[in-house]
Order: C-alpha cells, then structure tokens, then sequence
C-alpha cells in the first residue's frame, strides 16, 4: 500500500525454547506465506541467545548464512508442513533498501532492529507502530484477515483459546477477557501469539489442522498438517 516492492520475507527460527526478540511457535508457516504472496523466503536459523539473535539476522540479510541448511532444519523440525516444490529460498544477499518490521510497543525490539538498520544503512520501518490496540485487533478483522490464536501464556487464557480465529465474536470475548485479567488486547507483551492463513494479499490460503498442548498454566497450538489450498 505504500508503493514499494517487496524483495522477500524473512523469519527467524529459533532452534531453543526461549527469544527475547522473535516468535517462537509455527514460524515455518511463513515459509507458505511467502509463496503465497509471492516473494522469495529467506529463512535464517538462531539460537536464541540474547545477545547474539540480532546479529544471527543481520548476517542473514548480509547473505552470511546458510540458507539451505536454514530450509533444511525448519523442514526437519517441521515434518507438518507441506512445502511447494516451487518454493523460492533467497539465498544471496538481499539488495533493499529497507525492513519492515511488525513492532507494536516493545522498545527492547524497535531499538535493536533500529540499530542494525544503522549499521546496514537501511530504513527501519515499523507501520504498526503505537497503534491504539483495539483498532489494531479490528482493522484485522474488518479487512479479511484469518488469525488464529497459537500460543497463551496469561492468567484468562485457558486452553480453549488455542487454534481459534479472530473474528468479531471472539475478539468481543478477547477485549473483555483482556480488561478484567489486565493483559494486551494485541498480545504485544507476550500473552499469546497468533499466525495468519489467509488475507487479501495473499493468492491462496492455508488449510491448517492443529490441536492444542497444554502445560500448566499456558499451551500452543500444534500444527498436525499445514498446505496450501
């Protein structure tokens, strides 16, 4: 919508159990995602260290890693999904002239981003950035967007909330939920975290079977099979 190109989407996946920066549950789904729009994919693996997951990115975009292996550990650790053959893997360096990122509040993410760009001579563009929550989550709806739900970790989220869409209905229920146990209504700090399987950009949708493991006091969503239809 703003009239740039874009030249390919990049996912961290984390190979531990913990990130101070990145999403952890179902990133290899943007792998579809990025076939589905249209663009090359650039997948780069990382640890999940502190102090080294920002610098794991950058050598991606500097074309430093190695992509195969990336493609080929996110496959291994992804038996669930049903990559096109046709799928295209970014595996030089990307030619940008800037990155797009989804931060909605969290400092200790846009700093770092910011940071890197600097040192990459890019533009740091985060278009979400301090949108008033509520407009977010119905934006989403209103403009077609399937989000569903893969991880809660917060008191008012129980089990029954993982694999579920956000529709009018549930987001009611959300914003409602969300007001009484005091967490993000965007789950910007953490309390869940979500995937999408189709929106206006994308020319096919995944069809996506899952089902929900609970431990304790927060589960995710596992995926069983992931394709595009």
């Amino acid at each position: 919508m703003q009239g740039w190109k874009v030249e390919a989407m990049i996912t961290v996946h984390v190979t531990s159990d913990d990130s101070m920066m990145f999403q952890l549950p179902n990133t290899p789904l943007a792998g579809l995602q990025a076939y589905s729009i249209g663009v090359p994919w650039l997948p780069i693996l990382s640890k999940g260290n502190e102090e080294e997951e920002i610098e794991d990115l950058e050598n991606g975009i500097r074309g430093e890693s190695d992509v195969r292996l990336a493609f080929e550990r996110v496959k291994n650790d992804t038996e669930s999904i049903d990559f096109p053959d046709e799928l295209i893997l970014k595996t030089n360096d990307l030619e940008i002239d800037a990155l797009v990122v989804g931060a909605l509040r969290s400092d200790y993410q846009k700093t770092r981003i910011e940071r890197m760009c600097e040192r990459l001579n890019l533009i740091s563009y985060c278009p979400l950035w301090h949108h008033i929550p509520e407009n977010h989550m119905e934006s989403l709806v209103e403009h077609g967007f399937d989000v569903r739900i893969v991880s809660v970790s917060t008191d008012g989220l129980g089990e029954q909330w993982l694999g579920v869409k956000i529709d009018k209905k549930t987001l009611d229920s959300l914003s409602i939920i969300s007001s009484q146990f005091r967490f993000n209504l965007d789950g910007e700090g953490g309390e869940f975290e979500t995937i999408v399987v189709d929106a206006p950009h994308m020319k096919q949708r995944i069809e996506v079977l899952g089902r929900p493991e609970w431990k304790g006091n927060r589960g995710i969503w596992v995926i069983d099979s992931a394709k595009l239809s």
